[in-house]
């Protein structure tokens, strides 16, 4: 034991030595976790400008050791190695705006009633509608290519078939890699491939009488732009995810690109109004771009004493974004007997008290493409599905080639993604904000109070609350949004919240150029629903909130000022068990 000891003292002695960390005051535009740290010289770090820096802003960061690593024009920034003895002199130039590290993100990550739970079979039936012509852009771990020969297509499923003529040709219609060092854009981890099959897939690998079921994604016509920004294990960085937004939009009148699907995210360190990633979503949403967003799956995470509140992951975090929690379809196609997944992450956003998510959809055991030979089928058979699954006369030994089983918030938001095609290929005129209102305003608003569920695994009971912070506007509809004709004038910004001491309750705040309260069609009543607000008041949650009092000790974690979540010790591994093991 002290042999032990004296090894971690010399360890600490030789970090304290050689690896220098930040020992100027606290400065406001300095990243806090870049401030806390302890650094090797040399930082990777994300500066953001007043400007679209030139090479007179890349010159004073030269000038101070510095080595320009990448453009991020999208967010009047750049990725920079720095000596982190130059940080202090930076802060303090009138024309750096913030300097954060670049940071590690990941994929967010029943069964096969998800389109039926979401009313999807009413837009290809009743409307004719399947996403022919919209563009979806997928930042994720890659997809796995559609290559054909003269005998087999690979990943078939992402292909037009026309059964009359026999012609077909791929949907998959551009990738391109943003993950340092190769431009190889396959899918070696399995969850970019397994998001696009949600999306788009359009079931070819379970289509005849031999099958029981059809596999089939939302927009199962869709056209996919491959934007690989996470590796094979799955993770990336900001500057990664960030160059892949800034891509996403140059190519938009491309490909017409019209959604841009992020099933991944990071914890929340600054306010959104600071934070590059989130200033990334936002130019894609100013560019015309529907960004649709994981809330992440830390709503089982207590480390803050908060039952799970206020773990929206970023950019989930911003209000512009259509964000999306899970929902458990139960394995019926119905949805009353739905319930919400208890890692689905909850709100409100850290810092700035959003209230996230703003909507939520099917995605835990959720049956998609598998991506071969990737790193999830490989290690965790748990992921399998079997013939007797879907093929007539089919064997519980015989695993399928095809198609593997995930889930997580990034599902549910790739479910949100095809349903934005359907209702933009319905009325290519619907602005981003319009697509996110008619979303949360006709979305289903019948739960029940409280569920539980058991973890087999740990014995913990959780409990969950359909309340605003849980289930956000309710539970995703296409057949109700694509029969609504309403269209919101003004922006779509989720709410924020705030405390009142006195009462000890919580109330929205809708901002003045908001669509939210304009009319009685867009009141909060109507886009979020009655049950979420106290009996005849306007807050949404009081005394009894798990939180809500001074004395619980997850209060102050939720109306601090502070990112105290992600100074915790979560980590990138928590969403991608979860995207194993799902929930029953």
């Amino acid at each position: 034991m002290t042999m032990t000891r004296n090894r971690w003292q010399v360890l600490a002695l030789l970090l304290g030595l050689f690896l220098p960390s930040l020992a100027f005051a606290a400065h406001h535009k300095v990243a806090p976790d870049l401030q806390n740290g302890v650094y090797d010289p040399a930082v990777d770090v994300i500066i953001q400008f007043r400007q679209t820096p030139t090479h007179v802003q890349h010159g004073k960061v030269q000038n101070k050791g510095g080595v320009l690593r990448g453009k991020l024009d999208a967010i009047k920034g750049a990725l920079y190695s720095l000596p982190v003895n130059a940080l202090e002199a930076l802060a303090d130039d009138p024309d750096v705006v913030y300097i954060s590290p670049d940071r590690p993100l990941s994929g967010a990550s029943t069964l096969d009633y998800t389109p039926e739970t979401v009313n999807a079979p009413v837009a290809w039936n009743t409307y004719g509608l399947d996403g022919t012509g919209i563009g979806v852009a997928l930042i994720d771990s890659g997809i796995y290519p559609v290559i054909a020969t003269s005998t087999t297509i690979s990943n078939p499923d992402l292909i037009w078939v026309n059964l009359v003529t026999s012609a077909y040709g791929p949907r998959l219609l551009y990738s391109q890699s943003f993950v340092p060092g190769t431009t190889d854009t396959s899918d070696y981890y399995g969850h970019g491939t397994h998001v696009a099959g949600i999306v788009s897939g359009a079931g070819w690998n379970s289509y005849g009488n031999h099958y029981t079921h059809m596999f089939k994604g939302i927009a199962p016509n869709a056209n996919l732009i491959n934007l690989r920004a996470l590796d094979q294990n799955g993770a990336g960085t900001d500057s990664s995810v960030i160059a892949a937004i800034q891509a996403a939009i140059s190519l938009k009148s491309t490909y017409n690109i019209r959604v841009l699907n992020l099933s991944l995210g990071r914890q929340v360190y600054e306010s959104y109004k600071l934070d590059p990633l989130c200033q990334a979503v936002e130019a894609a949403w100013n560019a015309g771009i529907v960004v649709a967003v994981a809330a992440g799956n830390y709503g089982r995470d207590n480390s803050m004493g908060t039952n799970g509140y206020a773990t929206i992951t970023a950019p989930g975090n911003d209000p512009y974004v259509v964000t999306v929690g899970v929902m458990k379809t139960m394995g019926t196609p119905q949805r009353s007997d739905d319930l919400i997944a208890s890692y689905s992450s909850k709100g409100p956003t850290l810092i700035d008290h959003v209230v996230k998510p703003d909507i939520v959809a099917p995605g835990n055991w959720t049956i998609s493409i598998l991506s071969p030979n990737s790193l999830l089928s490989q290690t965790y058979s748990a992921l399998n599905v079997y013939w007797i699954d879907y093929v007539k006369n089919g064997s519980l030994s015989k695993a399928s080639s095809s198609y593997t089983r995930l889930s997580g918030t990034s599902m549910a938001t790739a479910v949100v993604s095809g349903a934005a095609a359907l209702l933009l290929q319905q009325n290519p005129s619907l602005t981003p904000d319009q697509v996110k209102a008619r979303l949360m305003m006709t979305a289903s608003k019948s739960f029940p109070t409280y569920s539980t569920v058991t973890d087999p695994s740990t014995g913990i009971t959780y409990t969950s609350q359909y309340d605003i912070f849980t289930i956000g506007a309710g539970y995703l509809d296409i057949a109700a949004a694509l029969a609504n004709t309403n269209l919101a004038a003004g922006t779509a910004l989720s709410p924020t919240v705030t405390y009142d001491p006195a009462t000890r309750n919580v109330y929205l705040i809708t901002d003045s150029s908001a669509v939210w309260g304009t009319s009685a069609v867009w009141g909060t009543s109507a886009v979020w629903g009655t049950s979420v607000f106290l009996a005849g008041s306007s807050a949404v949650w009081g005394t009894s909130a798990v939180w809500g009092t001074t004395t619980d000790s997850g209060f102050s974690a939720v109306w601090g000022t502070g990112g105290v979540w992600a100074a915790s010790t979560q980590d990138a591994s928590k969403s991608i068990n979860i995207a194993i093991t799902g929930e029953n």
